[in-house]
């Protein structure tokens, strides 16, 4: 007996450096993941603003402009100034594009209403970002309100404040969820246009991490999440949105999706229920998603830039 618990022990020891080289294989495997993962690909702009003039002339003119987050990293955005006094709306990309994805859009959201229009880099996002990460939705509303807290400093020719009390959000997956999170901490956010919802940033996390690796593996994404929170050393708040709906009081919430937006839009259908019915419209069946925007025919993307540009001109003003 006793030379069998000493058979056992021994074949424990033996076990062990095999069993401490796979822990740190995984460790490093996850490390490796994590870190892709929160550095998006990064290519050239769909358009930039001088591009843009070349085509329509000097009448309007977008400007690049930067300001501070809350955590005292840099950000920066696209501002396009509307009318004096009228509201602005902050337009807010998907995970792996950039501010330029949405470019058009605002411009006819501003020719429409006349608010003015800030299209922010979210951090880790677009060419030579200077935040080198994201947090797929998390930090990034912190930086809305960062965005928000920028145009309030605006001013119009004649020294009064540029853009009034009313604020609107328009965003996409990632910069949906973190729209929406902005709202609930900022009750001058009036209109909200939230297009493929996910349920959470780790819904983001885990569709990142199976376009990366090609694999859809439900414990491979638990992993993920869990050595993510790691990373971010407790500050990947991964609160669901049904949760921040809830929390919303009287603002306009247009809620788009469709087949194209793939699990998006069954995220989107369940955080609808949420809302308070009142204050919401819902549209999940749509034949072209603010997700794939720019592959869109002509008449596909103008009927749902008109979709977007109605609601905003009728709750926004």
């Amino acid at each position: 007996m006793a030379r069998r618990r000493r058979l056992g022990k021994k074949f424990v020891k033996s076990l062990l450096p095999i069993l401490l080289l796979v822990v740190i294989a995984v460790v490093v495997a996850l490390a490796l993941i994590v870190y892709g993962v929160t550095r998006p690909p990064r290519g050239a702009y769909l358009v930039t603003p001088e591009a843009f003039s070349q085509i329509s002339g000097p009448a309007l003119k977008v400007s690049d402009q930067t300001w501070s987050n809350p955590d005292n990293t840099m950000a920066r955005g696209w501002l396009l100034k509307g009318a004096s006094g009228a509201p602005a709306v902050i337009l807010a990309h998907r995970y792996g594009v950039d501010r330029s994805w949405l470019f058009n859009l605002g411009i006819k959201i501003n020719e429409a209403t006349g608010a003015t229009i800030l299209w922010p880099d979210l951090r880790g996002h677009g060419l030579n970002p200077p935040v080198a990460w994201t947090s797929f939705g998390s930090i990034e509303s912190n930086d809305i309100q960062a965005a928000i807290d920028y145009l309030r400093t605006l001013k119009s020719a004649d020294g009064q404040p540029l853009v009034s009390n009313k604020i609107g959000l328009y965003g996409i997956e990632m910069g949906a969820y973190a729209s929406l999170r902005a709202a609930v901490a900022d009750t001058n956010v009036r209109v909200l246009v939230l297009d493929s919802l996910p349920g959470d940033p780790a819904d983001v996390l885990q569709a990142a991490v199976r376009d990366d690796l090609e694999i859809d593996n439900r414990p491979l994404g638990s992993l993920s999440l869990l050595a993510t929170k790691a990373y971010f050393l407790g500050r990947f708040d991964n609160t669901a949105a049904c949760d921040l709906a809830a929390a919303l009081k009287d603002q306009k919430i247009l809620l788009l999706s469709g087949q194209d937006a793939g699990y998006l839009r069954d995220s989107t259908l369940r955080v609808a229920s949420c809302f308070r019915e009142a204050n919401l419209e819902v549209k999940t069946d749509l034949p072209l998603t603010g997700f794939r925007l720019t592959s869109a025919t002509g008449e596909q993307g103008e009927g749902y830039d008109r979709l977007v540009i109605d609601f905003f001109d009728r709750n926004l003003r």
